[in-house]
């Protein structure tokens, strides 16, 4: 990606970020996080990546709210970036953190029995080794 299409990003990110906080009036968007743009190399099209704090119905609700106002907020970045296209918006939910958060609570739940082991106990293949062999001897 060039560095011209990551600053594109980056810019819309922040005017869409502003423009939500502040003058999107749909009542059905919650707190929503703008997490990335990107944007294809014509300009053409831009995925919105977003995180929308609350449960599904929450989550859907926002994402059908930007989804309706796309328009509104595509002529407030004509307006407000010099760009020969404005891009055609699409919202995606962004699933990385609910991924991450997935994985901790598992890393969490299997504290306890991991601690018991030692790396050195084990081959990479996962096969446990005796304490003898380890050492050499």
């Amino acid at each position: 990606m060039g560095r011209r299409l990551l600053k594109v990003n980056e810019t819309l990110k922040e005017v869409l970020s502003g423009a939500i906080r502040s003058e999107v009036k749909d009542p059905r968007i919650g707190f929503v996080t703008i997490t990335g743009v990107e944007t294809t190399a014509d300009l053409r099209h831009a995925k919105v990546f977003v995180t929308v704090l609350g449960n599904k119905r929450t989550r859907a609700q926002s994402l059908a709210g930007l989804t309706s106002s796309h328009g509104f907020l595509q002529a407030l970045i004509s307006t407000k970036l010099r760009m020969k296209r404005t891009p055609q918006l699409e919202f995606v939910y962004d699933e990385t953190t609910d991924r991450a958060m997935r994985m901790e609570k598992l890393l969490l739940r299997y504290e306890g029995d991991l601690s018991e082991f030692t790396v050195d106990q084990y081959e990479p293949d996962g096969e446990e080794v005796e304490d003898d062999e380890v050492d050499g001897s």
